[in-house]
């Protein structure tokens, strides 16, 4: 498959956060990445898998690489560990900064609005899959 051929990977919505995601994938300091199995089930989309690659895009839809996923878990939000926190290269230094942000986000007006369900609430048991990356930049 050539890269032409390969799906899109988007972080976030367009918009400040992507841009901040974006630009942390690219300087290498974020190599994971969290999503709710939620999100595949609305989707109809099976889960990540090791080996799958998809073209990173930024907020104006412009690919800047290519991400191949190297490992792949699902688990509860309260078994999130400080390696997966920290690797998610958004500065955080503790589980609970990386619960809150993310919550934050998940149960956020637009997020909700994506998953169709203005009363979205995550918590502890909340099935969350865990992705890790190799990125590498367009060019």
């Amino acid at each position: 498959m050539s890269d032409a051929d390969l799906p899109i990977s988007e972080y976030a919505f367009p918009g400040p956060l992507r841009d901040q995601l974006v630009a942390a994938i690219i300087a290498g300091e974020k190599t994971a990445t969290t999503s709710l199995v939620v999100e595949y089930e609305l989707a109809g989309e099976a889960l990540p898998a090791v080996g799958d690659r998809a073209v990173v895009v930024d907020s104006a839809g412009e690919p800047v690489g290519i991400e191949e996923i190297v490992a792949v878990d699902v688990r509860p939000l309260a078994e999130v560990d400080l390696a997966h926190a920290i690797d998610e290269g958004e500065g955080f230094t503790t589980v609970a900064q990386w619960r809150e942000a993310h919550e934050q986000y998940w149960q956020g007006p637009e997020f909700r609005a994506y998953m169709e369900d203005p009363g979205l609430r995550v918590d502890d048991n909340t099935q969350a899959v865990l992705v890790r990356f190799r990125f590498t930049p367009r060019g």
